[in-house]
């Protein structure tokens, strides 16, 4: 079972994630997610648990539990559909030209009385 693992704090290491789900059973897999220019953690991450119903026991036990002074949210990951996975286009609006060419106020746009 893929679980995800959030509100991290951002110094916990992997090894010291892994221990967390170890007490409950077999841990295949542990990543922390990081920022890819500053290296620094998201504050999120996943632990692959082959065995689910040790996995679920994980969930339940540390879902809400405190960790360096955070809350953390775990929870069983569920793959996104492809159709809703963001991409950089996305974020803007149709319309958006950046301001150039738009001709708003005064009479801009009648260049002919110089």
């Amino acid at each position: 079972m893929n679980i995800f693992v959030g509100s991290l704090p951002f110094s916990i290491e992997e090894a010291d994630l892994r221990e967390s789900f170890e007490a409950y059973g077999t841990v295949d897999s542990v990543k922390i997610i990081t920022d890819k220019f500053t290296g620094r953690s998201k504050g999120f991450g996943f632990v692959e648990m082959p065995n689910d119903s040790e996995a679920q026991k994980a969930i339940d036990e540390l879902n809400g539990a405190v960790v360096s002074g955070r809350t953390i949210v775990v929870n069983k990951s569920e793959p996104k559909p492809e159709g809703e996975r963001r991409s950089f286009n996305n974020n803007r609006g149709g319309n958006n030209r950046g301001g150039y060419g738009n001709n708003r106020g005064g009479d801009r746009g009648n260049r002919g009385d110089y």
